[in-house]
């Protein structure tokens, strides 16, 4: 087990004035930090994957689909296109930062609703798009990992048995899924009851309090959640994922309207704890 931190919490693109958090991260014992995608050049990302060679981090990354011209479940076929250039570009900057995983919500443009659950012909245009997706990735040795979101940030792959039943259907070995603990305790019947049923698609975790603050100051049962992930045997990465004011378009699309922790340090530091002392205890 790797446990990683995303990046999101401070910034969307990580420079130079973010190494000093980086190195604290890994001074606190933090294996990886999950690295933002969303602005940039491969060359950024390749002098990125210097630096955190030189800080003895591994990391995964992370991107969204941020514009509704770039929709892949659009009935535009220029907007769908869009949506494939875009995520070669990401899946080009991940190779550049050596990652082997791209996660996130990328099956749709996140924030974005048409009224209704997601049709048919929604679903044969997004498996077509992943496909494309998944062949560009496999090249690269780069798994894309997709990730259910709650019905409030998007229509399309809300529960852990909607991502299964999805990623059965599109069929890539270079596409995959996530469980993350914030987005099943708003979705599942109960956070931990999908976990088991959801095992062969789980190649990443992300690690989010039930208000995305400081990971064992809210309701999730953590000691629940290490118990069904180490009964399952995975051994990936468990990614702390949350959020700030500091990003507003972020901020925006997932409805962060306050600051949900008392500091940012508390969340990095006390995340650790809980995912270090809580793994290691069951």
């Amino acid at each position: 087990m790797k446990i990683g931190f995303n990046m999101f919490l401070w910034t969307g693109h990580v420079t130079e004035e973010h190494h000093p958090i980086m190195e604290a991260l890994k001074k606190q014992g933090y294996d990886g930090v999950q690295i933002p995608i969303l602005e940039g050049e491969p060359s950024h990302y390749r002098h990125l994957k210097g630096t955190l060679n030189d800080m003895g981090l591994d990391c995964t990354a992370l991107t969204i689909i941020p514009e509704v011209e770039m929709h892949p479940l659009s009935d535009d076929p220029n907007c769908r296109k869009k949506g494939l250039d875009y995520l070669k570009w990401a899946l080009d900057c991940s190779a550049a930062l050596g990652t082997t995983q791209l996660c996130g919500p990328v099956h749709q443009t996140l924030g974005y609703f048409t009224g209704s659950g997601p049709t048919e012909t929604e679903v044969d245009r997004a498996i077509e798009f992943h496909r494309q997706v998944g062949d560009y990735a496999q090249a690269s040795g780069i798994t894309v990992v997709l990730e259910a979101i709650n019905r409030f940030e998007c229509y399309f792959v809300n529960t852990m048995e909607d991502l299964c039943s999805y990623l059965t259907k599109v069929d890539h070995p270079a596409i995959t899924g996530m469980y993350d603990t914030f987005h099943a305790n708003l979705e599942e019947k109960h956070v931990t009851d999908c976990i088991g049923p959801a095992s062969q698609w789980i190649s990443h975790v992300h690690i989010s309090e039930n208000d995305r603050g400081t990971p064992g100051k809210g309701h999730i049962d953590w000691a629940t959640v290490f118990r069904e992930l180490k009964s399952v045997g995975y051994d990936g990465w468990l990614t702390i994922e949350a959020f700030s004011r500091a990003l507003p378009q972020l901020a925006a699309a997932t409805m962060i309207w306050r600051d949900l922790s008392p500091s940012l340090d508390e969340v990095w530091k006390e995340g650790f704890s809980l995912i270090r002392k809580g793994w290691d205890a069951i």
